[in-house]
């Protein structure tokens, strides 16, 4: 008898947990990022080293052009050595530029994640603290992972009580 009630209780033990009402949430994160004051300022911030580095690739390219259109003027009259000289400090020149431009990227690369890290460190500690106030078992970014099908009338939209918690408008 004390057999088939532990058997009875480990069969509807499981179907009650199942039983009880699961919430979901969701969000669009981008739609809270963009309005950020950090992102903004991290964008301008990235836009500003950008166009730093693009000002300096710019003048590396002009001083290379005309330094190559001053050789391609003089090299019949030239002779062999210096000639010689001269386009491998053409090349010299070109390869610390083509170096340049890809430590430039690496750099920005670098400073977006660097600037961007803590944005979004502070937006899921946001989505955590409302998650948890809401009691939701899980919470699905729209904006972040690819979702084929959400049933919007059964997962709640959190999206601006995260932006309440970061004080957002």
């Amino acid at each position: 008898m004390l057999k088939k009630i532990a058997l009875v209780m480990m069969l509807i033990l499981p179907m009650g947990v199942f039983a009880q009402d699961l919430k979901f949430g969701h969000i669009n994160a981008q739609e809270i990022i963009t309005v950020m004051p950090e992102f903004t300022k991290a964008q301008n911030d990235l836009k500003t080293l950008e166009k730093q580095y693009t000002d300096d690739l710019q003048r590396t390219q002009e001083e290379f052009n005309k330094k190559y259109q001053e050789f391609q003027q003089a090299v019949d009259s030239l002779p062999a050595n210096i000639a010689e000289r001269r386009q491998k400090e053409l090349e010299d020149m070109m390869t610390r530029q083509n170096q340049f431009r890809q430590e430039a990227m690496q750099a920005l690369d670098k400073a977006q994640n660097d600037m961007l890290a803590p944005i979004y460190k502070k937006l899921d500690d946001a989505i955590k603290a409302v998650g948890q106030a809401e009691g939701v078992v899980y919470i699905f970014d729209l904006a972040r992972t690819n979702i084929p099908y959400v049933d919007e009338t059964k997962s709640i939209n959190l999206t601006a009580k995260v932006k309440t918690q970061l004080g957002i408008k």
